[in-house]
């Protein structure tokens, strides 16, 4: 769901997004220094920046969402080791520090957060206070009840903010096997080719937009650092990349509902 409010919102939304990223650095910067070597020193950590002098806005990030940060960068240090003793090819997945603003999230877990009783108004409760956003989007969270949400994820994307929530609910689905099977190969002319002798072309949304793409690239590389132009081009040229990027996915969850039938 899309949230709507006024920009001194999104700048406080802002400065949540940049402390939860500031919790999941430090707690990697402490590992690497053997700081820390578990998951529960991991929360440890946390209560231990939030009480640091030095750092005061930490503070002001709700604790679970404290938490939940610290959760991702060991859920990052534990894919690290994992592939080391797997002896994975290549590079292990060593975890890295993130930095840019844009695709990244602030996660909020039990508390922090208050969804409306008609489900179009979400609350931010924590220290940022950030206030009350109207929900846009084709999602219907009237299906379910307000306790089986149990997270929020904020994510910036270049065409807004949106709020992603996960929601404890069993999924059933019957169908009837019909005892067919289908071979698909896929392709380079093609997107696949079945056993049945279908093709499916591929549809190439990223070399129709190139063009587009290359135009604002060059617009982008013209503008000064750190001018108000430069974040401009940089909104523009995002956010051709994103609707490449949806008009992909879109077509590919029709083509595969579309196979299954």
């Amino acid at each position: 769901m899309k949230l709507q409010g006024t920009q001194g919102q999104y700048n406080r939304l802002d400065s949540a997004i940049r402390t939860g990223r500031f919790v999941r650095n430090s707690i990697i910067r402490a590992w690497i220094d053997r700081e820390i070597h578990s998951r529960n020193d991991a929360y440890k950590y946390c209560t231990k920046l939030a009480h640091n002098p030095e750092f005061p806005w930490t503070k002001q990030l709700n604790s679970m969402a404290r938490q939940a940060h610290a959760e991702r960068a060991w859920a990052a240090i534990e894919r690290f080791y994992r592939n080391c003793k797997a002896n994975v090819a290549g590079k292990k997945g060593f975890p890295k520090f993130k930095k840019y603003l844009v695709r990244d999230s602030v996660e909020y877990k039990t508390s922090g957060w208050k969804l409306s009783e008609d489900r179009r108004y979400l609350t931010f409760t924590d220290g940022f206070k950030a206030g009350t956003f109207k929900l846009w989007g084709s999602r219907n969270l009237h299906f379910y009840q307000l306790n089986q949400i149990k997270r929020v994820r904020v994510v910036r994307r270049h065409d807004g903010y949106y709020a992603q929530f996960s929601i404890n609910h069993t999924r059933e689905e019957k169908k009837n096997l019909t005892g067919e099977q289908l071979g698909i190969d896929l392709g380079l002319n093609h997107f696949y080719t079945d056993s049945k002798g279908q093709k499916i072309e591929n549809p190439r949304f990223l070399r129709k937009d190139e063009k587009k793409i290359k135009k604002l690239q060059r617009r982008l590389s013209r503008t000064q650092k750190g001018a108000q132009n430069r974040i401009r081009a940089r909104n523009r040229l995002g956010r051709a990349y994103l609707k490449v990027s949806r008009r992909r996915n879109d077509w590919a969850v029709k083509l595969a509902q579309r196979v299954i039938q």
